[in-house]
């Protein structure tokens, strides 16, 4: 079947277009091609290790031919939600790396600070140790917010398969007894903004991902064509025990220009 003429791409960074921040084969070739066809493109990351900044340039050093306004992280997004949601309140920032230059507005505390009003959990790394965890157990015990910026389980690096926050997040929240506000994919409000930016509905864009539930699954649930790709985190498995199936599966992000040509042809 058919789907409305595609005009604009999705797709995640990690396991997608690269490992560890080196290229997937074939992923420069296939993003320049991409650009060529006319589509513009989004790329939607969870990674909370490193700024948009750096991110851009290190894409645009490997032969990428993006810049920032075409990367959309998960910091930003969780600047909007603190902004819109818990305006002026000290946060306390628990994540491998520094991100204050892409948490505008933010208040960020100091890790010692006893009382914080929000605790954010970035991606993990040494940060996510025993007496951190505990001490932030009490804090959410104390009335904190909890705020995370994934629920991902692992993510792909050239040293093989990482825990990441979602191996971690499940426990604190049924221990403190809450839910925590998760601001990156599979939010919602992920793909929408970057729908808006695209200037496309739902059904006129396609999210590529490496994850079949945060990326895939979650964009198909908004009406958004997903496509899966056999590289980074993608398991066979993980596939085989889905909900629900990919819109379509590909072998990696190399192919994605020809299955764009396949689902209805570059857009006028």
């Amino acid at each position: 079947m058919r789907v409305e003429r595609i005009r604009a791409v999705m797709t995640d960074i990690d396991g997608v277009l690269a490992v560890s921040w080196r290229p997937v084969p074939g992923a420069v070739e296939a993003v320049r091609a991409v650009r060529e066809a006319g589509y513009p493109i989004a790329l939607l990351t969870n990674t909370s290790s490193r700024t948009r900044g750096w991110i851009a340039a290190t894409l645009r050093e490997a032969g990428f031919p993006v810049t920032a306004d075409d990367i959309f992280t998960v910091a930003a997004l969780t600047a909007a939600y603190l902004n819109r949601h818990h305006p002026g309140a000290r946060c306390l920032l628990l994540n491998d790396g520094d991100l204050s230059a892409d948490l505008p507005g933010v208040t960020l505390t100091d890790s010692d600070d006893p009382d914080p009003d929000v605790v954010i959990l970035g991606g993990a790394g040494p940060q996510f140790d025993y007496a951190t965890l505990n001490r932030v157990f009490a804090q959410i015990r104390r009335g904190a917010h909890l705020v995370a910026m994934n629920r991902n389980l692992y993510w792909q690096t050239d040293a093989g398969l990482q825990l990441d926050t979602g191996a971690f997040l499940p426990g604190l929240e049924q221990a403190a007894g809450v839910q925590a506000e998760v601001t990156g994919k599979p939010a919602e409000a992920f793909f929408s903004t970057a729908l808006e930016a695209l200037a496309a509905t739902p059904s006129q864009a396609v999210m590529v991902g490496d994850d079949i539930y945060g990326d895939v699954l979650a964009a198909q649930r908004l009406g958004i064509t997903g496509v899966l790709v056999r590289t980074g985190k993608y398991r066979a498995e993980t596939v085989r025990s889905a909900p629900v199936a990919p819109d379509h599966v590909i072998d990696s992000v190399a192919d994605l220009p020809a299955l764009l040509a396949d689902l209805s042809g570059p857009p006028s």
